[in-house]
């Protein structure tokens, strides 16, 4: 019988996922980088976008917004974030409140939830899990450019329709569907 000892390295130290904060940093960081900013091909009709590495495995996006273009209402699941407008302006319509996660179609919200916020270039901001909102280019006339990061990296988005106090969820997307 035969006895040996292999050599082992030690572990690398483990990752630690990136915080709200750590996101807000980086999108901050660049949204500032102007050549990037200004590298994005942006196209008169429809948003455009590009993946960056965030840090800690996260998923980044630069994204191009034309004129009157939004996302619609939606959420990122059990994902945190942060984004930031690089240039032009955005506006985020938000609410302020959690949402069931699951197991809902429809949902009346109650009086105070809406918020709103002004974006102009160099402002942002970072958001939870299940953060419910919708961003906006409500320019007549400038495209705006916003830096996006998640993590973990999106495992879905709920898109949602609003009518009045009346959130529907609508439709569930994964990863998958956005190549």
């Amino acid at each position: 019988m035969s006895v040996f000892s292999a050599a082992s390295s030690p572990a690398p130290p483990p990752v630690s996922a990136p915080t709200q904060a750590d996101l807000l940093d980086f999108v901050r960081r660049v949204a500032a980088d102007a050549a990037l900013i200004a590298s994005l091909p942006l196209d008169p009709q429809g948003r455009t976008w590009v993946r960056l590495d965030g840090p800690g495995g996260s998923e980044a996006w630069l994204i191009g917004w034309p004129p009157g273009t939004g996302t619609g209402w939606h959420d990122h699941a059990d994902s945190i974030g942060a984004f930031m407008t690089a240039s032009g302006a955005l506006k985020e319509n938000s609410l302020a409140a959690r949402l069931p996660s699951d197991g809902w179609r429809t949902l009346e919200l109650t009086d105070g939830v809406d918020r709103e916020r002004r974006l102009p270039a160099g402002q942002g901001r970072a958001f939870g899990r299940h953060h419910v909102h919708e961003v906006l280019n409500d320019s007549p006339d400038r495209h705006a450019v916003s830096v996006h990061a998640y993590h973990p990296p999106l495992p879905r988005i709920r898109r949602y329709s609003r009518s009045g106090p009346v959130l529907r969820l609508e439709q569930v997307e994964r990863p998958e569907d956005w190549q």
